[in-house]
C-alpha cells in the first residue's frame, strides 16, 4: 500500500527515537521543533504537533524563526485570510516559502491561538556581529563547538574572520528566540517554536536562553537527503576567500 506524504510522516514521527509520541509533551512548557528547512515530509509533522495540541486546548502560542520579533497574529480572528497572516507576520517570502509554513500556522490561527514572530530582527544584525559581549553567552567549549558548526555549515567557505561576527548572530537569535518563548509561557500549556535544527540543541540553542524552571523539550524532525549538493550551491553564493 502506497502512503500519502503526511501518512509517511507520520509514520516516520512514530518510528524516530528523536520524536516522542504526542502525548508525551503534557506538562511541557516549551516544544521547539527543529527542522531541516528543505526537508519536504516535515511540514506534516509541524502541522500534526500545532493541531493537536491546539485541539487538546494546550497551545499556548506559535513562535516562528521564520519571522521576526515583535509580529504577532494577535487580534486577527480565527477565520483571518491567509493575506492578512501574512501581513502580521511581515512575511518575507524571499527568505522562507509561506506554502511550507503555511498548514502549521494556520492551525494555530483557525484555533485562535497567537503566531508569534521569535527571530532577532534583521535590523539588529550588524550590531549583533559586532557585540563581543555575546562570546561570554556560551561557556569556552560550547562557544567553539558553535563556532565549528558555523564554519562547517558554511562548507568551509567562510573566511575565519568572519566566523565570530556569524556565530554572534546565532547567538543573537537563539537568545531572542529564547526571550520570546519566555514571554509567551502559559500554565498548563505549550508553546511550539518552529525553527531550525540547530536553533534547539539543548548544549549551544534556544533552551540554554530559557530560565531553569521551565520544561523544555527540543524535537529534531527527521532529516532527508534532498539530493541537493549545498556546498556546491553557497560556493556560487559567495565570493573565494580573501576577497
Amino acid at each position: 500500500m502506497r502512503l500519502t506524504t503526511a501518512a509517511a510522516a507520520a509514520a516516520l514521527l512514530a518510528g524516530c527515537a528523536a520524536a516522542p509520541p504526542l502525548s508525551d509533551v503534557t506538562g511541557t512548557d516549551a516544544l521547539l521543533l527543529g527542522e531541516q528547512h528543505d526537508a519536504p515530509s516535515q511540514p506534516p509533522l509541524q502541522e500534526r504537533w500545532v493541531a493537536t495540541l491546539a485541539a487538546r486546548g494546550t497551545l499556548a502560542a506559535l513562535a516562528l524563526e521564520m519571522a521576526e520579533r515583535g509580529t504577532s497574529t494577535a487580534g486577527l480572528p480565527p477565520h483571518a485570510g491567509e493575506a492578512q497572516v501574512r501581513q502580521a507576520l511581515h512575511w518575507d517570502a524571499a527568505g522562507w516559502p509561506w506554502t511550507r509554513y503555511r498548514p502549521a500556522i494556520l492551525a494555530a490561527v483557525r484555533a485562535g491561538v497567537p503566531v508569534v514572530g521569535a527571530n532577532l530582527p534583521r535590523a539588529q544584525l550588524k550590531e549583533a556581529m559586532g557585540d563581543r559581549s555575546l562570546d561570554a553567552l556560551l561557556p569556552g567549549p560550547a562557544l567553539k563547538a558553535q563556532q565549528q558548526a558555523v564554519r562547517q555549515g558554511h562548507c568551509g567557505l567562510l573566511p575565519e574572520s568572519q566566523i565570530g561576527p556569524m556565530t554572534r548572530v546565532q547567538l543573537a537569535r537563539d537568545r531572542a528566540m529564547a526571550q520570546t518563548i519566555a514571554s509567551l509561557l502559559a500554565p498548563g500549556r505549550t508553546v511550539v517554536l518552529l525553527a531550525g535544527a540547530g536553533h534547539v540543541e539543548p548544549d549551544v540553542g534556544v533552551p540554554r536562553y530559557l530560565p531553569p524552571s521551565v520544561r523544555v523539550r527540543s524535537v529534531v524532525l527527521p532529516p532527508e537527503d534532498t539530493g541537493k549538493d549545498y556546498c556546491a550551491e553557497l560556493r556560487r553564493q559567495l565570493p573565494p576567500k580573501g576577497h
